[in-house]
């Protein structure tokens, strides 16, 4: 590692995606100071709309951002779950839940807006980090070939962290689905009901949930092939072969597709962790540990990704601050240690039980064996009871 340049840091967060600004901002709220390291120009936004349920809400109050988040999105009042296999359909109304769908862009903005000017340093690209022989600290090393000297690194780096890297978690894996997402606007209000439908058909699931009365989110998910590497490429094919895999659905969720906003259209190759991963998994050497998709990726079929992230957050600001305030009874170091530790064993069990829930979810989308669908039906309704049960969980306070 070339120490051309040095500088030193309190706290230093990797990544300056959702999870990553949000324990910016925790730490901020417990009065601790961080840097994130976000290798973009600009603020980004990957992934169009996040779906925030009652237990990512309590994340978003804690943070101080919530009622300022509430005002750019309707509450969803119910859930519909169509099956064109069976010609069936069911109806769950979310009574005291709430559920909102954001567009990612205005919750990375609001997160943002309320941490300390220069908290985000962007053009920094993380490429190593190692520990210093001496102090034992992290040491991270920038593409620009500048090294930071940090007391805690916490990374927030998304699937392919250079942080899980360094603490040998195992790597992600891949889901034989991948996802395609848009936004489609209109002018004069899309009149729709305040509900998150979703239809299957096959291996074909699709979704949709208003944001605001103009604005709706929707998704397809279906059957990876290898053209869709190709397809990824061009906006237009990615639409046209979208539109082309939901023939026969219901003529509004088509019609919302072709006339989706082109540029908001992603087509993604869904990655998890494994639940065993992440149950058996070291998520802490020495200063450093990981947070969001760095620590937990899952599949969207609960939607609880994004949220999970949220909660991560105030979790270990809260252990970090809580260790660091009690002064004089052991090394920083082993303080901070300690407080990373209480974070790693607080979510591992939260996040363990998420991964497995929407592991087999996805699991009973994709696998044609009726034996196989009628055993993972039995193992949710035997491990997980309630299908909404995760929407209730309550991360505690800051």
């Amino acid at each position: 590692m070339d120490l051309r340049e040095e500088e030193e840091k309190e706290v230093v967060v990797v990544g300056g995606g959702i999870c990553g600004l949000a324990t910016a901002l925790a730490l901020h709220r417990r009065g601790i100071s961080s840097t994130v390291l976000e290798r973009a120009d600009s603020l980004r936004a990957t992934g169009v709309a996040i779906g925030i349920f009652t237990n990512g809400w309590r994340a978003l109050d804690q943070l101080g951002v919530g009622t300022k988040l509430r005002q750019t999105a309707i509450p969803i009042q119910a859930f519909r779950d169509i099956s064109l296999d069976k010609g069936s359909q069911r109806e769950i109304p979310f009574g005291k839940g709430e559920l909102r769908c954001l567009k990612r862009s205005d919750l990375i903005q609001t997160l943002a807006n309320d941490l300390p000017l220069d908290t985000i340093r962007f053009r920094s690209q993380l490429i190593a980090v190692k520990f210093d022989p001496v102090t034992s600290y992290p040491l991270l090393q920038l593409h620009d070939g500048s090294v930071i000297k940090a007391k805690v690194v916490i990374g927030c780096d998304g699937v392919n962290s250079i942080v899980a890297e360094l603490l040998r978690l195992k790597p992600t894996k891949l889901c034989s689905t991948y996802g395609v997402r848009g936004f489609t606007n209109y002018r004069d209000g899309h009149g729709l009901s305040s509900e998150f439908v979703r239809v299957r058909r096959d291996h074909l699931i699709m979704g949709r949930i208003p944001i605001d009365d103009k604005t709706v989110y929707w998704f397809v998910g279906r059957p990876w092939n290898p053209q869709d590497s190709n397809v990824s490429k061009d906006l237009e094919l990615i639409r046209q072969s979208t539109l082309e895999s939901v023939q026969g659905f219901p003529e509004e969720m088509v019609g919302m597709i072709q006339s989706s906003e082109l540029e908001s259209l992603t087509l993604t190759r869904l990655r998890y962790r494994a639940p065993w991963d992440i149950l058996l998994g070291s998520f802490r050497k020495g200063t450093v540990t990981v947070a969001g998709d760095a620590m937990h990726v899952m599949g969207p079929f609960l939607g609880q990704g994004g949220s999970a992230g949220l909660e991560d957050a105030v979790v270990l600001a809260r252990c970090l601050a809580q260790e660091l305030s009690m002064v004089g009874l052991m090394p920083e170091a082993e303080r901070v240690g300690a407080a990373l530790d209480r974070y790693v064993k607080e979510r591992r069990m939260r996040v363990t039980w998420l991964s497995t829930q929407t592991y087999l979810t996805g699991m009973l989308l994709e696998t044609s064996s009726l034996p196989m669908k009628l055993l993972i039906i039995v193992l949710l309704i035997v491990l997980f009871g309630n299908s909404f049960g995760h929407t209730r969980y309550d991360c505690g306070h800051l």
